[in-house]
């Protein structure tokens, strides 16, 4: 049913501005008859400023509401980081450190200048709500432009009802021509055109007046959404300064905290660290670094290996050994070239343990295994391909 009465009522609306369209085309146009030049321009005029005043309302609309969002999201901001200054505060005043206080004092410091960051964004949110958002919403809402707008309203009822009054005094007007002579046609004639005439006269006077009100309206949006727009403007930029050398003060104490620390002497070391390190292979067997066969004196190369592969121990003189552990190999003097169809070319360097090795180890592409005693040995092919690991006896079946 509401479909329908809607459908019904369109109808009529189309209708009845067909009428009028017909009875102007027959009649006469009831701009020639209403509208003159001034009364156009001043249709005109209240036209453009109900567009300006109407867009001026959205926009301080549309402020309003931004300032609000970002008053509530602000807030929440507070919050945090008021908690985290009062975290701070407590980490500084407990000083549960054991080596110094450096730390303590730049938390402290870290939470005075948070707490005086909040207390100036809170303040900054107040300004937004008392200086831009209150201003602006007063007068989204308040008395002049509504009372312009309303005489905007009445004007343009009135300049439909003068339209239509026109068109009236020229039926009657057509009467009195078709029957000349009749006087209640020309009474009826007289009577309309006094009321268009009405008409005419108090619709000029409400339209000075809509546009007048209308242009106040319309300074006052203009004026007030400026100087609101300014003072947020100059809120925001103050804040930022003092939030600014709130921050340039803190950035320096905290680097003098730091360059505290870096000129502070270091700790005097543990029980540890100051014991010596234990006796090498050598030093414990009374065995040193021998001369080469060219009379000159080598010096050893130690080298820390880790185990890349793991081996489990075949006879009692082999160790299991697992992937990750490391073990610290000497070079020794001896070198052997192996040829054997079965292991290829490789070349045989011996190592010597420095210290008694659990592990074996890979260093410089060699695999090492270790021996409880005595020296340790790998192959190492002259081609691509595996690592061979041999016991003693069988190196030494290779050299007989």
């Amino acid at each position: 049913m509401d479909a329908i009465r809607k459908q019904a009522s369109k109808l009529r609306e189309q209708v009845a501005r067909q009428q009028q369209a017909v009875l102007k085309q027959w009649y006469g146009g009831s701009d020639n008859l209403v509208a003159d030049e001034a009364e156009l321009q001043l249709h005109q005029r209240l036209e453009k400023l109900y567009i300006s005043t109407r867009a001026g309302k959205h926009y301080q609309r549309d402020i309003v509401r931004g300032v609000e969002g970002y008053i509530v999201t602000g807030s929440k901001q507070v919050e945090i980081g008021a908690k985290l200054s009062e975290d701070s505060r407590k980490y500084g005043a407990e000083n549960t450190c054991t080596s110094g206080n450096t730390l303590s004092r730049a938390a402290l410091n870290f939470a005075r200048a948070r707490a005086q960051m909040e207390k100036e964004h809170g303040n900054l949110l107040k300004a937004f709500g008392t200086q831009v958002a209150e201003p602006l919403r007063a007068m989204v809402v308040g008395a002049p432009l509504e009372d312009a707008r309303h005489l905007a309203q009445r004007y343009d009822r009135m300049r439909q009802e003068a339209e239509a009054q026109a068109i009236e005094v020229s039926k009657r007007q057509a009467k009195v021509r078709e029957t000349p002579g009749n006087a209640d046609n020309a009474m009826k004639f007289e009577a309309a055109e006094a009321k268009l005439h009405d008409l005419k006269t108090n619709m000029g006077i409400l339209g000075k007046e809509a546009a007048a009100a209308l242009a106040a309206v319309e300074a006052q949006q203009q004026r007030l959404t400026l100087q609101r727009l300014i003072a947020m403007v100059e809120a925001e930029r103050a804040y930022h300064q003092i939030v600014l050398q709130i921050l340039d003060q803190l950035e320096g104490e905290m680097i003098s905290e730091r360059h505290r620390i870096e000129a502070a002497p270091a700790p005097a070391p543990s029980v540890d660290e100051s014991m010596p390190p234990p006796p090498s292979y050598e030093e414990a067997n009374g065995v040193y670094a021998s001369q080469a066969s060219n009379g000159s004196t080598d010096s050893m190369g130690y080298f820390l290996g880790e185990v890349l592969f793991p081996y489990s121990a075949v006879s009692e003189v082999e160790l299991n050994l697992s992937v990750g552990d490391y073990v610290v190999v000497r070079k020794s003097e001896r070198e052997y070239v192996i040829t054997d169809s079965t292991y290829n070319d490789c070349f045989v360097i011996f190592y010597d343990v420095p210290c008694v090795p659990t592990q074996a180890v890979m260093v410089h592409n060699f695999l090492f295994l270790p021996y409880q005693t005595g020296p340790l040995f790998c192959f190492l092919p002259y081609q691509t391909g595996p690592i061979f690991l041999f016991p003693r006896y069988d190196c030494c079946d290779f050299h007989r």
